[in-house]
């Protein structure tokens, strides 16, 4: 029986983090690399970001930049183009990349709609679609390879405010995540998503200390989020401790969709 380090190791695996420049991308990919990945590919649209957020990362082992707007197919088929020549394989995606809109239901642009659907969801599906050559190149029977969605609580519950194609998004991401577990499973690829509630990153620096006093008082284990909490997650779907999890949408949220 495998020890429990080894069973959380990422020794050997080539993964590749949408949105990985920043907030929870970065913070899995930081994971991955102090589990003893190959190598870990950061995308994002910013090439100084992107970039600048690969140099850092690489203190901790073989971290690169892989800069592409992949909102859109041409974007994501060259993406997808780049990363084949220059791997034959990888082992992890993780589709963090997304974005969000908030206006009233009266004022909501069909813009805000597409955007966020656009990223949210067809994005995901169509990266795995164009990734798949390398996904079932490294997927084996007893060491399978691993796709993560990043969902979120606002895909399960129905009181987000003004978040009308987000949360429609993040619901469609989880079912997405279903059918490609299914899709996929006689490759040996499992699929999972990750449902994230609040979590403290750049998107939620300008919410008022009264709203986080409020929040964090009606969440069961009385805080936000952090890092850590989604490193542990992350490394369990995508190590061998996780190779008999497949299609589960995990909620990292201090209990918050109990009520």
């Amino acid at each position: 029986m495998p020890h429990p380090n080894e069973l959380f190791s990422m020794r050997g695996k080539t993964c590749v983090v949408t949105g990985g420049h920043r907030g929870l991308g970065r913070a899995i990919a930081k994971a991955f690399l102090l589990a003893d990945a190959k190598r870990v590919y950061v995308n994002g649209r910013s090439e100084e970001a992107c970039t600048n957020a690969a140099k850092e990362l690489s203190e901790l082992g073989d971290c690169q930049a892989l800069v592409g707007d992949i909102g859109t197919l041409d974007g994501l088929s060259e993406f997808a183009a780049v990363l084949s020549e220059r791997e034959d394989k990888i082992d992890v995606l993780v589709n963090n990349a997304g974005t969000a809109w908030g206006s009233s239901i009266e004022d909501f642009p069909e813009k805000g709609w597409d955007k966020v659907i656009d990223l949210n969801v067809k994005s995901p599906f169509f990266l795995v679609q164009k990734l798949l050559p390398l996904l079932r190149a490294a997927a084996q029977k007893e060491q399978m390879a691993s796709v993560i969605n990043i969902g979120s609580v606002a895909g399960i519950v129905g009181n987000f405010a003004n978040a009308f194609s987000y949360t429609t998004s993040k619901a469609a991401i989880h079912q997405l995540t279903r059918n490609l577990a299914h899709e996929l499973a006689d490759d040996h690829i499992r699929v999972n998503a990750i449902a994230p509630g609040r979590f403290h990153s750049k998107m939620t620096e300008s919410v008022p200390d009264e709203m986080y006093q409020a929040e964090v008082k009606a969440i069961p284990l009385h805080r936000w989020g952090s890092d850590p909490d989604i490193m542990g997650v992350a490394l369990l779907l995508a190590s061998q401790a996780g190779a008999f999890i497949t299609g589960q949408i995990v909620n990292i949220d201090g209990g918050a969709t109990l009520l």
